[in-house]
C-alpha cells in the first residue's frame, strides 16, 4: 500500500500545485455531493416535483450511503493527510478514507436523477458533476485517487442493480399488505445494520494508528479521527426503513402526489422541513439524556430518531400538507409513490 499512498499523495500535490483559485469551485463540487446537500434535496424533490422520483433517488442516497459505510470499515484505510504533510488539508474527515462515499453516492445519485430526467444533457451534466465531485475530493486532500476510482465503480453498480431491479421489485412488494410492506422495510434495514456490525466487529483487536492521529491532528488540531463506530451504518438504515415505512403507509391512504400550483409546492416545504429540525434536533436532544455513557442505547436511540426522520419525509410531512390543503385530492388520483 506504501506505493499506493505515495503515488497518491504526488496526484494531489500536483493538483494543489495548479492554485489556491481552485480551493472554492473544489468545495462547492464537494457540497454537491454532501449528505447535507442530499437530505435537503431529497425531501424537495420528494415533496415538490414528483413524489415517484423522490423514492428512487432517496432509496439509492440510503442504500449505497449504507454500503460505503460497511466498505470503509472493512478496509480500513487511512485519509491522505492522516499520513502526510507534504499536502495541505482543506477539508475534515472523520472515518476512514476507501471508497470514498461522495463519489459513491454522487454516482448512484445524480445518475439516478440523469436517468429519471431521460434526457442525453441530464446524463451529461451528471456524468461531469460525479467526475468533478471525484477530482473535489483528492484536491481537498481527503482522498487517494483509488478511494475516488473503487467509490465511482461501486457506485455505478448500485445503480445499474436499482435501474434493473427497482420495477419489479418495487410491483412484488406493492402486492403485499401494509404489515407486510413495512415488515420487509424493516428486513432490509437490519440485514444493513447486520452487515455493518460484522464489519465493525472485524476490527476487534485492530488499534488506529497512533502516528494517523498525531499526522491528522496537525492539521486540524481539534478534530481527532474517530472511524470505527456504527453510526454510518445505522443512520442511513434507519432513515431507509422509516422513508419505506412511511410510503407504505402513505400509499395505504391513497398516496402522495406533488402535484399542484407553484405556491403550494413550495408552501409544503416550511412545515416539512420544520418536522425534520423538531424531529431530529428535539429527539436528539431528549435521548442524549437517556443514553449518556451508554453506547448500545446511544446505537438505539439514533436508530429511532432517523427513522422518525425517515417516516416523515414519506408519510408524516404529505399527511400535514393534506390537512393544511396543500395537496391534491390523493384519493381521486393515482399517486407518485413507489
Amino acid at each position: 500500500m506504501e506505493f499506493i499512498w505515495t503515488t497518491g499523495i504526488a496526484m494531489i500535490a500536483w493538483l494543489q500545485g495548479l492554485g489556491g483559485w481552485l480551493e472554492a469551485p473544489m468545495k462547492f463540487f464537494t457540497y454537491l455531493g454532501s449528505e447535507d446537500f442530499f437530505m435537503v434535496a431529497l425531501p424537495f424533490v420528494y415533496w415538490c416535483v414528483d413524489a415517484g422520483s423522490g423514492v428512487r433517488i432517496g432509496a439509492i442516497l440510503l442504500f449505497t450511503g449504507g454500503v460505503n459505510d460497511i466498505l470503509k470499515l472493512s478496509f480500513h484505510g487511512p485519509r491522505p493527510y492522516w499520513i502526510s504533510t507534504q499536502i495541505k488539508s482543506l477539508a475534515v474527515e472523520t472515518s476512514f478514507g476507501i471508497p470514498s462515499g461522495h463519489a459513491q453516492i454522487a454516482t448512484g445519485l445524480w445518475g439516478m436523477a440523469a436517468a429519471q430526467t431521460r434526457r442525453k444533457w441530464a446524463w451529461l451534466v451528471a456524468i461531469l458533476l460525479i467526475f468533478m465531485i471525484g477530482i473535489s475530493r483528492l484536491y481537498l486532500a481527503v482522498h487517494f485517487p483509488h478511494d475516488v476510482l473503487l467509490g465511482w465503480a461501486i457506485g455505478v453498480l448500485v445503480l445499474w442493480a436499482f435501474m434493473r431491479w427497482w420495477e419489479p421489485v418495487a410491483a412484488w412488494a406493492n402486492e403485499k399488505s401494509l404489515g407486510q410492506q413495512i415488515g420487509l422495510a424493516f428486513t432490509l434495514s437490519i440485514v444493513m445494520l447486520v452487515s455493518g456490525l460484522l464489519a465493525f466487529g472485524s476490527l476487534r483487536g485492530w488499534i488506529l494508528p497512533a502516528e494517523w492521529v498525531e499526522t491528522a491532528m496537525r492539521a486540524w488540531p481539534d478534530i481527532k479521527p474517530d472511524p470505527i463506530t456504527l453510526e454510518g451504518t445505522i443512520t442511513p438504515a434507519a432513515t431507509l426503513f422509516g422513508m419505506l415505512a412511511g410510503l407504505a403507509w402513505s400509499n395505504s391512504r391513497g398516496g402522495f402526489n406533488a402535484s399542484g400550483s407553484l405556491w403550494k409546492r413550495l408552501a409544503r416545504l416550511l412545515p416539512g422541513l420544520v418536522g425534520i429540525l423538531i424531529i431530529n434536533l428535539g429527539l436528539k436532544y431528549v435521548f442524549a439524556s437517556f443514553s449518556e455513557g451508554n453506547i448500545l442505547l446511544s446505537y438505539f436511540l439514533r436508530y429511532v430518531r432517523y427513522a422518525f426522520v425517515g417516516f416523515w419525509v414519506s408519510g408524516g410531512g404529505p399527511w400535514i400538507f393534506e390537512k393544511l390543503k396543500l395537496t391534491q385530492n390523493n384519493k381521486a388520483m393515482s399517486h407518485d409513490g413507489v
